[in-house]
């Protein structure tokens, strides 16, 4: 049931925490975007928030009142220096909110966050190439850059990966000014 009010992005919480923990267990269960098969914990997806926020990456969610719908953070993209301006995106909406625009509400708002932090390139790495994602990532300007078939197994069947990206700011027209947060 969905109520009238508006849907608003913001900065996530701790507090948070239990809501995106059950918003995540949902998509492991189900689906394939993720190649995880044990949902974290609300304590483990607590520690996740305070990692990401900690080192200044944005970290959003669309909530509707008091209710988180979605979620969605960057982390840098390979952990070795030479790829600090490069992140990579994950974002997850409850299956009752799929459709609903919050999708592109929370990337339209992390594509914006993730260029004032000082990335220049965002990665999309789409498991099971789930086709909503697909589709979500095509419609905020991500280009397809590679499928790589059949490097997981989930459900009883093999799946592939698909890699796709957006050029963020001045992507590589210009050296940068400073490390991203």
């Amino acid at each position: 049931m969905q109520d009238d009010e508006s849907i608003i992005i913001r900065q996530v919480s701790a507090d948070d925490a239990e809501e995106i923990a059950s918003i995540y267990a949902e998509h492991v269960r189900s689906g394939t975007a993720s190649f995880d098969t044990v949902p974290r914990s609300a304590v483990e997806t607590e520690q996740k928030i305070a990692e990401i926020t900690s080192k200044g990456w944005p970290f959003l969610v669309a909530a509707r009142g008091a209710e988180v719908v979605g979620y969605a953070y960057v982390t840098q993209f390979r952990d070795r220096a030479a790829y600090s301006f490069a992140c990579e995106d994950s974002i997850y909406v409850r299956s009752d909110q799929a459709g609903n625009g919050v999708g592109s509400m929370l990337m339209r708002a992390l594509i914006v966050a993730s260029t004032d932090c000082g990335f220049r390139q965002m990665m999309a790495v789409i498991g099971g190439g789930e086709p909503a994602s697909v589709a979500l990532h095509a419609k905020m300007g991500f280009e397809h850059a590679a499928r790589m078939r059949s490097v997981g197994r989930k459900f009883g069947r093999w799946l592939d990966t698909v890699y796709m990206q957006l050029e963020l700011g001045e992507g590589d027209r210009t050296p940068p000014g400073k490390e991203p947060h």
